[in-house]
């Protein structure tokens, strides 16, 4: 009896550190000040925005984003000040296939599907960010198309 309810125990312990490990690593807190992120699509590609109204950029940096599927790094807008953005492939890229290697030296890489330990829903990212110089996620919801 009593390695029963030692064995019971045990089983009641593993399995909430378990249901807690899948999300261990995805913050509550923002680490900025945001509005709501959109994306935009325009000749193949497509464009994440994450307007940032405040930051600490002595201990945040925004790093990159996973959406849809993808990965990809998170830069400033050299167009709009206070956005990062992101951008994504979309469909197969034309290539330029040649016998001489000069004439394809302008090719992109695909860009490659990444696994994500989150599920995700279509209008949902997880923002990638160091905080003190720890990686940190924060899930960004409501992601909608702009026109």
């Amino acid at each position: 009896m009593k390695y029963l309810s030692l064995l019971f125990s045990a089983a009641i312990v593993t399995g909430l550190f378990a249901s807690c490990a899948g999300n261990k690593d995805l913050q509550e807190k923002a680490p900025a000040t945001m509005e709501n992120a959109y994306y935009t699509t325009q000749n193949k590609e497509l464009t994440l925005h994450i307007p940032v109204i405040t930051i600490q950029t002595n201990r945040v940096n925004l790093v990159g984003v996973y959406f849809r599927d993808k990965k990809s790094d998170l830069f400033k807008s050299p167009d709009s000040p206070g956005v990062y953005i992101a951008k994504f492939a979309m469909g197969k890229p034309d290539m330029i296939m040649s016998s001489d290697p000069k004439e394809e030296y302008g090719n992109k890489m695909p860009q490659k599907m990444e696994k994500m330990n989150f599920d995700l829903e279509d209008d949902e990212a997880i923002l990638i960010f160091t905080q003190n110089s720890k990686m940190k996620y924060y899930k960004l919801t409501g992601v909608k198309e702009r026109v």
